[in-house]
């Protein structure tokens, strides 16, 4: 159980840094006026498995034992659900504009993650 406690900590500190990498990577994108890159999409898309992954370790350490404020599972199905929402949504604006928006969301979502680690 110390195992999985571990690493879900680590994820989640992961997770800080890789959304604030992915989201000034955004946002470089749309000061330059260009699109979401391949490799930008492809970060954005391993960003979300990763907030899966760390939802499936938080489920396991919860079945064990549930964490003190409930705020903090709150605070993972947002990270978990913020991204994909944002990629459906920002679908038809300009390409500038997409990569903008998925930077911002990027960011939102590391901080919904720095939430998560403060609630734990």
């Amino acid at each position: 159980m110390d195992v999985v406690l571990s690493l879900h900590g680590r994820t989640a500190t992961a997770l800080v840094l890789y959304y604030t990498a992915v989201g000034l990577w955004g946002l470089i994108l749309g000061v330059r006026n260009s699109g979401p890159t391949p490799g930008f999409r492809g970060a954005v898309a391993i960003a979300v498995i990763a907030s899966v992954v760390q939802g499936i370790l938080g489920l396991v350490l919860f079945i064990q034992r549930p964490p003190p404020e409930l705020l903090h599972i709150l605070y993972g199905f947002a990270l978990a659900l913020a991204m994909p929402l944002a990629a459906s949504l920002v679908r038809d604006r300009t390409p500038r504009g997409q990569s903008v928006a998925l930077g911002f969301a990027a960011l939102f979502t590391a901080g919904l993650a720095i939430r998560g680690i403060i609630t734990a």
